[in-house]
């Protein structure tokens, strides 16, 4: 069909699908912010006053969207080390004040994570590094950090690395955004990668067991590729209208109600916690039980094949289904005909696939799509 042929898919690092409908990037600008509001220093710490802040817990390194791309081997990190000790300068670093005294690592996680599995593998909780694949310094081939001349851990331990530091008074909305047109490994970072890495908290682990439980796993056919925190968003976006209904979204900027929604997950108690993660369960399952193979994704009439994963039709339909009573659900289930049927009609509303069609952010199509989705279910109920 023409429309599934005009579906964009996210892809990752190596250029495969990712099985989810790529929307657009326009929400991450809404308004020009006043350059004097940019607080960036640059530092030069030693490897030595690194480590101490790691030892501290002053250095956070915990956001793992890099590793998701397959941790540095340990010839790559080997190699590093050798840069270190032939005084080869390393890339900068950026980070970001989180508190007082903390560091959130943004792009660099994993030189760091290299040089302190060396040095320091407790403090990371790393098995130690052998120097492995060296170029030019093959003498050290095999050895550990305490085996190398004291001379040379000295060298790795006064060596200075640059680090520009965006400063906590920094505006929140001007730190996501120059963090946005940092590369990473070559690549721009997504709206979920920088939540993680920026906003701390026990919401990361949260988003991280949702992602794999196999209720999603399940819903979504396991088809969504985690190497971009895709799957992450969407079980952030779930439980950001959770905790805030849709009909209380009203500023229609989407990133910072989701990095809200990651400081609210932050405060909540065990048991809210709890209850959310079995509100998410249930959706996905019903999820599965009503709409099939064709979950969370764009379907035509006449359309055999399966679509990418859409994140707007992924929130509007498992927040509607999570409010619904056992019984209720279970009456969908028995009438997923009908549910198809009804569904369809949607679909070929132009209303409706223009509120899960790019820029979804905008608040007349947060309520729309919401709204027609509990049109949808509410119909079907109702019917004889």
């Amino acid at each position: 069909m023409s429309q599934y042929q005009d579906i964009v898919v996210e892809v990752d690092d190596e250029g495969r699908s990712t099985d989810v409908e790529r929307e657009d990037g326009g929400e991450l600008i809404h308004e020009p912010f006043d350059p004097g509001e940019i607080d960036v220093q640059t530092r030069n710490p030693t490897v030595q006053l690194l480590l101490s802040r790691l030892r501290r817990g002053a250095l956070d390194l915990q956001p793992d969207f890099q590793r998701t791309a397959g941790i540095w081997s340990d010839v790559n990190q080997s190699r590093l080390i050798e840069s270190l000790l032939l005084r080869i300068p390393l890339p900068t670093l950026y980070a970001a004040e989180s508190g007082e005294e903390s560091w959130a690592v943004v792009d660099g996680i994993q030189r760091l994570s290299a040089i302190a599995r060396f040095v320091d593998p407790g403090v990371i909780g790393a098995s130690p590094l052998r120097l492995r694949g060296l170029e030019y310094l093959r003498q050290y081939e095999g050895l550990r950090y305490k085996e190398l001349p004291l001379a040379l851990q000295t060298r790795i331990e006064e060596t200075e690395l640059i680090v520009h530091l965006i400063r906590a008074g920094t505006p929140e909305p001007v730190k996501f955004n120059i963090f946005a047109r940092i590369n990473t490994g070559g690549r721009p970072l997504t709206p979920q990668e920088l939540r993680q890495a920026l906003i701390p908290g026990k919401a990361r682990e949260l988003l991280k067991e949702l992602a794999r439980s196999s209720a999603f796993l399940d819903a979504t056919a396991g088809s969504v590729s985690p190497k971009r925190m895709a799957d992450r968003e969407m079980v952030l976006r779930f439980l950001a209208f959770r905790l805030t209904p849709p009909q209380q979204y009203k500023r229609g900027d989407l990133d910072a109600f989701l990095r809200q929604a990651m400081r609210l997950i932050n405060e909540l108690p065990p048991q809210q916690i709890r209850h959310l993660s079995d509100e998410f369960a249930d959706a996905m399952l019903a999820a599965e039980e009503i709409f099939g193979k064709h979950a969370f994704r764009k379907r035509f009439r006449g359309q055999e094949y399966r679509a990418p994963v859409n994140k707007a039709l992924f929130e509007s339909v498992s927040v509607n289904l999570a409010v619904l009573a056992p019984d209720e659900l279970s009456v969908l289930t028995r009438r997923r005909d009908l549910v198809e049927e009804y569904f369809l009609d949607l679909m070929d509303s132009g209303t409706f696939t223009w509120a899960i069609s790019g820029g979804t952010g905008d608040v007349r199509k947060v309520h729309t799509r919401f709204g027609d989705i509990t049109n949808l279910l509410r119909k079907v109920l109702n019917s004889e």
